[in-house]
């Protein structure tokens, strides 16, 4: 009898229950190769496993679409941050403003460069504190900077804040998906294993071949070993 294959992957193994629940609606319950408990089980997991494989899906192919734009809206709100610093060293370099005003951005007077903006949070830290600076500065009588303005600076910073939100949304709610589904596998996986155990419990008077043909009716899965598979041949080669 050739080896049976548990189902490996979320579609093979909701394809395995709803093949057993096809034959439950076709055969009454004393002809059935299962107990008739296990088909309550199985309606409620199908369900629930499927609903959650969807939505986890679905949730990813929501990111897979927003990532996209996602890591030119960070190049972006990092380039306009770290050029509006730039271009205010120049300033203070050329004699156009005093050193003083770094303070104003929470920079050390004494400072030349703009800071990496390496992770993510770097840019919204340094974006909040670079437009509140600007802003606090103006309205203290500051003439504004240019080239960008921090208008422009503000425009790229809230796209970007507002992707970041939505994005860390999604992986959360990705993850939570994912941690949901390793579970439902675990339930489905062991029920499986039962319903199938079952199924060929039931067929056990009959032939091999005749087994083999039933079980898969129920959706059981079987390969031949390499030995079973030359067995085979052999015998088809001499009749």
């Amino acid at each position: 009898m050739p080896y049976r294959r548990l189902p490996n992957t979320d579609a093979a193994r909701i394809r395995a229950i709803k093949t057993a629940l096809q034959k439950a609606q076709e055969l009454p319950p004393g002809k059935l190769a299962f107990s008739a408990k296990l088909i309550v089980e199985l309606r409620r997991l199908c369900t629930v496993f499927e609903s959650s494989v969807k939505q986890c899906k679905y949730s990813s192919n929501i990111d897979n679409r927003k990532s996209s734009n996602y890591p030119e809206t960070v190049r972006k709100a990092r380039i306009y941050i770290t050029h509006f610093i730039r271009v205010m060293n120049m300033a203070i370099s050329r004699g156009e403003l005093p050193a003083e005003i770094r303070t104003f951005y929470g920079i050390d007077i004494d400072e030349l460069n703009a800071p990496a903006l390496i992770s993510e949070n770097e840019i919204a830290s340094w974006g909040k504190r670079i437009i509140e600076g600007e802003e606090m500065r103006i309205r203290k009588g500051g003439n504004p900077i240019t080239n960008p303005t921090i208008a422009v600076v503000k425009v790229w910073y809230e796209k970007f804040m507002h992707a970041l939100y939505y994005n860390n949304i999604n992986i959360k709610r990705i993850n939570d998906f994912m941690e949901k589904n390793i579970q439902y596998r675990k339930e489905v996986d062991e029920l499986i294993v039962q319903l199938w155990n079952e199924v060929e419990k039931s067929h056990l008077h009959y032939t091999e071949d005749m087994r083999k043909k039933l079980n898969e009716e129920y959706g059981l899965v079987y390969f031949y070993r390499k030995n079973e598979l030359i067995k085979i041949e052999v015998k088809s080669m001499a009749s």
